[in-house]
């Protein structure tokens, strides 16, 4: 199924725009997102220039109840191409794994109270030397009476918290995969 117009037209706006759609919308709950894969676009340029444009984020619940998640690399085809992941649809590559969560206003991940946090840092899946532990997500759902588009923003937590990209995802397919 490709993807939605109204995902692409998420995909195409300015950082300003993203921002202000950001601010004024909520985070789903945890579970809304569990046991699906989600078409992933990274919204700047220079994305498609380093061949991380296009992504699959994946959500599972746990052992324990809990929402966890992973990406799996995809063919790079565009933003109406397929999302079609590598090295194969059989044998994907799932890694960058994260724990989902509330926003919690004691922690130093506090920027977007309302949104739900996807915490690279804090999944035991991700080897110690491992950059994607630098990685904070925040999802937030910009129509609410649409669960099947999130929008994201990346941070990379050096110390302080930098900004990296804005994201737009979209259910894409059930999955059942779970470590």
């Amino acid at each position: 199924m490709p993807a939605s117009s109204r995902y692409k037209a998420l995909a195409r706006l300015s950082n300003n725009e993203l921002e202000k759609i950001f601010r004024a919308s909520k985070g789903p709950t945890p579970e809304s997102l569990a046991g699906w894969e989600w078409r992933g676009y990274n919204t700047p340029w220079f994305c498609s220039v380093i061949g991380i444009r296009q992504f699959i984020k994946g959500f599972f619940r746990n052992e324990r109840g809990g929402i966890e998640g992973y990406n799996i690399p995809p063919k790079q085809t565009g933003l109406d191409g397929e999302w079609v992941q590598k090295p194969s649809p059989e044998a994907p590559k799932r890694f960058g794994f994260y724990v989902v969560g509330p926003v919690r206003a004691d922690s130093v991940d506090n920027l977007y109270p309302d949104a739900l946090l996807l915490d690279y840092g804090a999944s035991p899946r991700n080897a110690s030397w491992r950059v994607e532990r630098l990685l904070r997500d925040y999802v937030v759902q910009p129509d609410e009476k649409n669960q099947d588009i999130m929008l994201g923003k990346a941070y990379l937590a050096l110390g302080r918290r930098v900004p990296t990209s804005f994201f737009v995802i979209e259910r894409l397919r059930k999955t059942n995969w779970k470590p």
